[in-house]
């Protein structure tokens, strides 16, 4: 009878605790939520809560509701704002999640796209692509060329990520000091790469590259998203399957083969998919540091270390967090426009320091 009550207490303890998740993820859905409305009504035009359903209502269903709204307010929202909103939400939730991927794999809340060279290495094949691909863009067939950017920036962040893991492969494991020496590495070479397209550009090529360098969502548009947008769903679906080897690998990479997981399999399938959102998250917004290292930390302390939930939390928490940034980069300084990788350079570098300060157990900084 002893064995039989401890495991009911085992599974009412484990139900109460999944019951507890839902409601954090149900608030952390709402928290979106609220923070999305923030960014569609906030901005040098003002847009009352209720013009914003009036317009969304005609445009969908035609309806109209009898609420006044002009025509800048029409075009502010669908032309600017909404693209702007869905692009950060698919751009956050990529970098988002990587990092979660990327810190579970390695087994250290250091490991990030930017960190390893992921996003580097995508930055610099869409540099390449945007200073050497034009002669390469007037041989495809119309249409096609918009496809060149994702697709040079996704195949510069794959190739980079490889370099890096074949690096810090030592006895059959990872060496994540290693790793992250090879990622500083990498940054310093591709830094170079950048700077050489730096000096050979034009003035229009220079004024473009600035974009890459320093990250910004306003260059989005509905076709732009559309570019990125099924690129992204794959790999975010793809990594999402992965929690149970994430959650695995937490054993150590010997457990997880002998729970029968083929975990090179699953280590390569990881790379890839990560490569794919963060190529594609750089090639539409540029280089945005620290939210695949902030966001899936903070997921880990309120959540727990469980891959289910941390993957999908980190997704919203990734999609919040650049929202919240762009919200901040465009309204700080009106009517400028700041660059949004500069906001989250500026909250990003202290949480990191904070993040090694706390490694290092000094408890009077943390």
């Amino acid at each position: 009878m002893g064995i039989a009550d401890d495991s009911i207490d085992l599974r009412a303890a484990e139900d109460r605790r999944l019951h507890r998740r839902k409601i954090q993820l149900v608030a952390l859905w709402l928290v979106l939520v609220f923070g999305c409305l923030l960014s569609v009504c906030i901005g040098a035009v003002a847009i009352s809560p209720a013009q914003v359903a009036a317009i969304l209502l005609e445009e969908v269903t035609g309806l109209e509701t009898g609420i006044p709204y002009g025509r800048r307010e029409e075009t502010v929202l669908m032309a600017i704002r909404l693209p702007r909103l869905a692009l950060g939400l698919i751009v956050g939730s990529a970098l988002g999640v990587a990092g979660a991927v990327l810190q579970g794999l390695f087994r250290n809340p250091l490991a990030d796209p930017a960190l390893i060279g992921v996003s580097s290495g995508a930055a610099v094949g869409a540099v390449l692509m945007i200073v050497l691909g034009a002669p390469l863009i007037l041989l495809l067939p119309a249409g096609l060329g918009v496809y060149l950017i994702p697709v040079a920036a996704f195949a510069g962040g794959l190739v980079v990520t490889a370099l890096v893991y074949a690096l810090a492969q030592r006895q059959g494991g990872t060496d994540v000091a290693i790793l992250l020496l090879a990622g500083v590495a990498m940054n310093a070479i591709t830094a170079a790469v950048v700077g050489v397209m730096i000096f050979i550009s034009t003035d229009q090529e220079l004024r473009d590259l600035n974009f890459w360098l320093l990250g910004s969502l306003a260059g989005a548009t509905w076709d732009r998203v559309g570019i990125i947008l099924p690129g992204v769903v794959v790999a975010l679906v793809g990594l999402m399957t992965l929690a149970r080897f994430l959650n695995a690998i937490l054993l150590g990479e010997e457990a997880a083969e002998h729970l029968g997981l083929r975990v090179e399999t699953a280590k390569r399938l990881s790379i890839l998919f990560v490569a794919l959102a963060t190529g594609g998250a750089v090639a539409m917004s540029g280089v945005i540091a620290f939210v695949g290292l902030m966001v899936p930390h903070m997921v880990r302390m309120a959540f727990g270390p469980d891959h289910r939930i941390v993957l999908p939390a980190s997704a919203l928490a990734g999609a919040f967090v650049i929202v919240a940034a762009d919200l901040l980069a465009r309204t700080v300084a009106v009517p400028a426009d700041l660059p949004i990788g500069v906001v989250m350079s500026l909250t990003g570098g202290p949480f990191f320091v904070w993040l090694l300060c706390r490694k290092r157990g000094l408890s009077g900084w943390t």
